[in-house]
């Protein structure tokens, strides 16, 4: 067959990539089998420019259960002879196109990624970035902010019209506008499932003359190049892949979860393996289990139940359509699992078979239409390239911010009010309402807070997750910005009482192709990895998603962090809120404090009142160590009334939502600063502001020093008003308001 240039980038292989496969293969492949080697050596898939950077990230512990990469997510140990599976995945190119069903599959994929390993999925999270929302954007048409409200209620409404109907909780995330996401928004989906150690399933076709069965949705078109569309920019030619966006039906994944759970739990001795038919379908499915086992595969696309006539063996194999498992079967045990599966009334066929060859044969009847090794559609071609930084961030990084003129003492009182009706600081309570974030029971501290905080039933065990990052630090520096992420996750889940256990990551990033991008993406992997090794968190499952352009400009580096902690006594828990009045308020800091300036550096005051995003972020990944084994340690010690990460907006905001949280006043003065703005709004690392009675303040001050901490009294709860020092006075009212309008607001 010819291959054109323009065949090539519809399956997102370059021409030497063409010719590599050809000198593999020893011939010219036919049209199924070039379309398998596009799927599965697309960077979606192969992760052909990550993977050499990927061995960079800490993935063993002692609680670690489960090698990275190797499995559907990873799993730790919480004791109890339990585990906890989780992953976090992205779904950006199809709800830039498709909002609604791009964001409702990605949840359906990363649940199916969950119980594909014998876990129960209990809780999803998720992490969204937009371009803005509201008008007087530098470069930013008022087209622009009309696009972006449609992606932004399109994926909401996605995420929460299948979450509920699956009746999984959706219980934390976080949501970010900024100018670079416009036209490519960022939908990462994070879930989360608990297991009995020795119950998780492996993705693994072993046993030669084993039977290879399709579980689920019949097969559509819907979703062919699904994994070549994630692998490339968008440009004015992406409209035309809409038909590559998978359309959901969450109430038949509700019936597939429940019966791969209870296969796995009655029926473990039928089966030797499950896995999810998810980015390339059936030949990522099929073809990953096969290599991973060393065998080889059968498949006649003629017993793949359809949906639509006439389909042709390319479009079976690739195909993307949702709601569907590849489950290995032992041979002679087909009928037990088909009769499960009758029982949900799920359509179960028996496709082909597994082989001893490392071949992998795909059948039209009597007709082949594909014969290759397994082990060359999983063996991409790999680069390890030379990143160099873009030249205008060292300009950035080097701008004079003392420059800039302090904020007016009688302005801060407004100013305040208006980061917090800010989209990115304001409340996201006009997301999380629509989502059931309480179904299933389990919720303890639900959305709104730091972290999510999940009971884990019959035991007296909780887990904390959340998931961070700060597009713009990574932008301006992306090994500080990586280190931050990390840090900020950690922060948020020992806030809530738990201790940090281990991470996935989602990596969004441009074209790697490019040297500045591939300088971000490994500068962001280097400053995570040296953040895991200091918290003690690997990386134990995550998603890779580059190419996120449109028309040649990339997003932020946005390397997304989820982060799961571990509570041991779920009453040891803590949110953010000031619960009573008369607490002494206290900010927790850590390291050389920086010049009063530094910590304006991308901060959401620098974008609002500067209409500038520069500046050198800095992080000591030693004293934010120290700073979080306080706080947890003062958790556990029943010293704390309440605890909240320092993060966008400043020590003013945090201050702000405690107090607007708990329907409690404050008054109190700022740390000693020259300069009022950075008193207020800067965003230095490694702070936690905690409220405790006034007779445990001795305790606390004693734990600060023996971990070299700094402790700095703010002021104390109660009353209706809300004051810092003589320059910030405000009815509580007045700060609530402005928290929980500022979305709404934005949006009307």
């Amino acid at each position: 067959m010819t291959v054109s240039d323009r065949l090539l980038q519809q399956i997102a292989l370059s021409r030497d990539e063409y010719q590599l496969a050809v000198q593999r293969l020893g011939r010219a492949p036919t049209e199924v089998e070039l379309g398998m080697i596009g799927a599965l050596w697309s960077e979606h898939c192969g992760y052909k420019n990550s993977k050499p950077l990927l061995s960079l990230f800490p993935s063993t512990g002692e609680r670690v259960a489960t090698r990275a990469g190797e499995e559907n997510a990873g799993a730790v140990n919480i004791g109890d002879g339990l585990l906890v599976a989780f992953k976090i995945e992205s779904h950006n190119h199809p709800s830039a196109i498709e909002p609604y069903q791009g964001a409702a599959t990605g949840v359906g994929g990363i649940v199916r990624d969950i119980f594909a390993m014998g876990a129960r999925p209990i809780a999803v999270l998720d992490s969204l970035r937009f371009g803005p929302i509201t008008n007087g954007n530098d470069g930013v048409t008022v087209e622009d902010v009309a696009r972006n409200k449609h992606l932004f209620r399109g994926v909401v409404a996605g995420i929460g019209g299948y979450g509920n109907c699956l009746g999984l909780p959706t219980v934390g995330g976080e949501t970010v506008f900024d100018a670079p996401y416009t036209a490519n928004p960022l939908v990462n989906a994070m879930c989360v499932g608990v297991a009995r150690q020795g119950q998780l399933v492996k993705a693994r076709a072993d046993g030669a003359g084993n039977l290879l069965m399709v579980v689920g949705a019949d097969t559509g078109r819907d979703g062919i190049h699904g994994a070549t569309f994630a692998s490339v920019e968008l440009d004015e030619s992406s409209e035309e892949r809409r038909p590559a966006v998978q359309v959901g039906n969450p109430f038949l994944e509700k019936l597939l979860m429940e019966a791969c759970l209870e296969l796995v739990e009655r029926g473990r001795e039928w089966i030797t393996g499950l896995q999810d038919l998810g980015a390339a379908g059936l030949t990522s499915a099929a073809v990953e289990c096969a290599a991973k086992a060393g065998t080889g595969i059968i498949i006649d696309i003629r017993q793949v139940p359809r949906r639509e006539q006439g389909m042709t063996p390319y479009e079976v194999m690739l195909s993307e359509s949702q709601e569907r498992m590849l489950v290995i079967v032992k041979r002679g045990q087909e009928d037990k699992v088909k009769a499960l599966f009758d029982r949900y009334d799920l359509h179960a066929a028996i496709i082909g078979e597994v082989t001893d060859d490392g071949l992998v044969r795909i059948h039209d009847g009597d007709t082949e239409v594909a014969c290759l090794p397994a082990a060359l559609l999983t063996d991409p071609p790999l680069y390890r390239r030379d990143g160099t930084p873009a030249p205008a961030i060292a300009a950035l990084q080097r701008y004079d911010l003392e420059s800039l003129p302090d904020i007016a003492p009688e302005a801060a009182g407004d100013m305040l009010l208006a980061l917090l009706r800010a989209p990115n600081i304001a409340s996201k309570r006009w997301i999380w309402r629509q989502y059931d974030h309480q179904v299933l029971t389990n919720t303890v501290v639900g959305p709104g807070h730091d972290a999510a905080v999940l009971r884990i039933k019959g035991t007296r065990r909780a887990i904390a997750v959340a998931t961070d990052c700060n597009g713009r630090l990574c932008y301006l520096d992306p090994f500080a910005g990586g280190a931050i992420a990390v840090a900020e996750a950690a922060r948020n889940v020992v806030c809530s009482g738990a201790e940090p256990l281990a991470i996935t990551n989602c990596l969004n990033f441009g074209n790697p192709e490019k040297p500045e991008v591939y300088y971000q993406l490994e500068q962001a992997i280097r400053g995570m990895a040296a953040a895991c090794d200091t918290f003690g968190t690997p990386v134990v499952s995550g998603n890779v998603s580059l190419y996120n352009e449109t028309l040649g400009t990339a997003v932020y580096p946005t390397p997304v962090v989820g982060m799961l902690g571990l509570i041991e006594d779920v009453d040891q828990r803590c949110d953010a809120a000031f619960r009573s009045g008369g607490d002494t308020v206290v900010l927790l800091s850590g390291g050389p404090a920086p010049a009063a300036a530094a910590t304006l550096a991308g901060s959401e005051y620098l974008s609002l009142a500067h209409a500038l995003t520069a500046g050198q972020p800095a992080i000591d990944l030693t004293a934010e160590a120290a700073v979080q084994r306080v706080t947890l340690a003062a958790i556990r010690a029943g010293l704390l009334s309440s605890a909240h990460d320092c993060a966008a907006g400043g020590l003013a905001v945090a201050l702000a939502e405690c107090a607007a949280w708990g329907g409690n006043g404050f008054a109190g003065a700022l740390p000693a600063g020259e300069r009022l703005d950075a008193a207020l709004f800067g965003e230095a690392q490694s702070r936690i502001v905690v409220s405790l009675p006034p007779a445990r303040l001795p305790e606390l001050r004693r734990l600060a020093v023996t971990h070299g901490v700094t402790l700095t009294e703010l002021g104390v709860t109660g009353g209706d008003r809300f004051c810092l020092g003589d320059v910030v006075d405000l009815a509580l009212a007045a700060v609530a308001q402005a928290l929980e309008l500022g979305l709404p607001e934005a949006l009307a």
